[in-house]
């Protein structure tokens, strides 16, 4: 069997005994994935320095046998197979130190342009909880805001499901392989959400069913996709807060929706504003403005007429700082996959047109 290099990048995800972190650790050691595959686990051993019985135990060859498997049963259901180093792998998830070897991608929406936010909570929500997540995605509308969530009953569904009404584009981040859609009442908005222009992602291969130990593993990719994680309505223990939680790890913005003292659903969203967690929602308005994003959107429309001619290079940086706002110079080459060096021209010739503002060389943003 001739394989090819996505085949040995889905058989690592596939080994035993090797997660996001180390499975990283060992790609960096050793360049040529297939001498995982192929060299005996003493050579292995001795130049990784991990202990030789995690090698033995890995079972190389069935990890490759199950990601031949694999790669033909997305090729038949047209699903991507992206391992983190693949440009269209989302950036933000490889900022964070246990994001995924790879995810698989079901539908066309571009996982890195645009905002990102989540949108999580209860699996009982009130009528005031689908009130406020509806109007959150009302004021998305227009300012290139994709939402994401789990695809759970409750405010999962209800956030995908005005997304859809919306024609917003929305994420559905599973806790099992694209081969099945659970809960089954939601396959319905599964598939308006692939026919709407979104996507289905995970990084759990097909065959996985959706068992209690993957949904903690799904909610750090939720948390870790998007720049701003929104909990609607949540008791004080569950997978929303461990969302929360995860977000704020990864350095991103965590908002709450607050509610009554004697309703448990809302106990989880007043105590991470209580424990200073999160943000308080008071408004759409007022989660916009705490992002930047309502104003600079203004802003931006008189703005773009007054732009003098630009090459393609410099569009990509204007139209990526319309969206995002500020951004440091790394964070904004690794998402437009440029070099520092070749990202450094155009910015020096944007900043000459007078159309950004470079501080430092480590922040650049469009000039109001």
């Amino acid at each position: 069997m001739n394989y090819t290099d996505l085949h040995y990048q889905t058989a690592i995800s596939l080994l035993f005994g090797i997660g996001p972190i180390r499975g990283k650790e060992l790609i960096v050691k050793f360049e040529d994935l297939s001498r995982l595959f192929q060299d005996d686990p003493e050579s292995l051993s001795k130049e990784s320095g991990y202990r030789v019985q995690l090698f033995r135990e890995m079972d190389r060859q069935g990890a490759l046998d199950t990601a031949e498997n694999i790669l033909e049963f997305n090729e038949r259901h047209g699903i991507r197979t992206l391992f983190h180093t693949h440009p269209d792998f989302p950036y933000r998830l490889n900022k964070t130190p246990d994001g995924p070897l790879l995810i698989y991608q079901k539908g066309e929406c571009d996982l890195n342009e645009g905002r990102f936010v989540a949108l999580v909570g209860t699996r009982e929500p009130s009528d005031y909880g689908q009130e406020v997540c509806e109007q959150l995605i009302n004021s998305f509308d227009g300012l290139g805001i994709k939402t994401v969530s789990g695809l759970a009953y409750g405010i999962d569904t209800w956030a995908h499901r005005f997304s859809v009404d919306r024609r917003i584009q929305t994420i559905a981040t599973l806790g099992h392989g694209l081969d099945r859609i659970y809960p089954v009442k939601n396959k319905s908005i599964a598939k308006q959400i692939i026919d709407s222009r979104g996507a289905l992602i995970t990084e759990f291969p097909p065959g996985t069913n959706p068992d209690r130990e993957n949904f903690p593993k799904r909610n750090r990719i939720v948390a870790g996709l998007t720049d701003a994680t929104i909990v609607i309505e949540s008791k004080r223990t569950g997978g929303s807060l461990i969302t929360a939680r995860l977000a704020n790890d990864y350095n991103r913005d965590v908002f709450a929706v607050p509610g009554t003292i004697t309703k448990e659903t809302s106990r989880g969203c007043n105590m991470l504003i209580e424990n200073d967690e999160a943000h308080l929602l008071e408004s759409p308005e007022s989660f916009l403005k705490k992002m930047g994003w309502f104003s600079s959107q203004k802003k931006s429309g008189a703005q773009r007429s007054l732009f003098p001619d630009v090459d393609s290079n410099e569009k990509a940086v204007i139209d990526y700082l319309k969206f995002h706002g500020k951004q440091a110079v790394d964070v904004l080459a690794l998402a437009l996959h440029k070099t520092i060096s070749e990202l450094q021209v155009t910015l020096f010739m944007l900043e000459m047109k007078g159309i950004i503002r470079n501080k430092n060389g480590l922040w650049v943003e469009l000039i109001p």
